[in-house]
């Protein structure tokens, strides 16, 4: 459910280093100056230029669809972001410790440009008091896209030793430069010797 809220767990909301630009329709896009090519490609790389734009069976702009971790070797593990709050909360899976991972997420875009849209996650460690890791990804800015979008994230190593296992809870949302937050969910994860 979209909804505009900023999160103590969190934090700020802003990026450091980037700037929120100036709000604009897909109209407003569209009619930027055609004669001036390197803006007539970003508008193409937003998919302004694109017609036919599929929508979803949901009246949000973004949809966000899906988070997997990828593993070289393995198959991704997959949340499901169209289950409900509660589902994805019951969700927990295992990473084997010091293994290298990638974060990745599908969504769509569906009306009107989204700008500075952003994945942010807090981990905490169950029992442990404070933040073990946070995480702040720029996806970046779309138009309504007839396609679904993927976005990869930095790859990361899970922690490793001992001390490292044991169970997390996660909190994560989407949010974009205007503050509307598109999709927030808790999760978990174990951190255990193997898979």
């Amino acid at each position: 459910m979209s909804h505009e809220h900023d999160d103590d767990d969190f934090g700020p909301n802003e990026t450091t280093g980037y700037k929120v630009g100036q709000k604009k329709s897909l109209n407003d896009y569209q009619n930027l100056d055609a004669d001036d090519e390197a803006l007539r490609r970003w508008k193409e790389s937003l998919g302004v230029a694109s017609t036919g734009v599929s929508k979803l069976d949901d009246p949000h702009n973004v949809v966000v669809l899906q988070l997997a971790l990828e593993v070289a070797g393995r198959p991704d593990v997959i949340l499901d972001l169209t289950k409900s709050e509660d589902e994805l909360k019951k969700h927990s899976f295992t990473i084997k410790e010091g293994v290298e991972y990638r974060l990745k997420v599908l969504f769509k875009v569906q009306h009107e440009v989204v700008s500075g849209l952003k994945y942010k996650h807090v981990v905490k460690r169950h029992g442990v008091k404070g933040k073990f890791d946070t995480t702040d990804e720029m996806i970046g800015s779309y138009a309504a896209n007839a396609n679904v979008l993927e976005k990869k994230f930095t790859a990361e190593e899970a922690p490793s030793g001992m001390l490292a296992r044991g169970h997390y809870e996660a909190k994560s949302k989407f949010i974009d430069d205007d503050k509307t937050v598109h999709k927030e969910w808790s999760w978990s994860f174990d951190i255990k010797k193997d898979w």
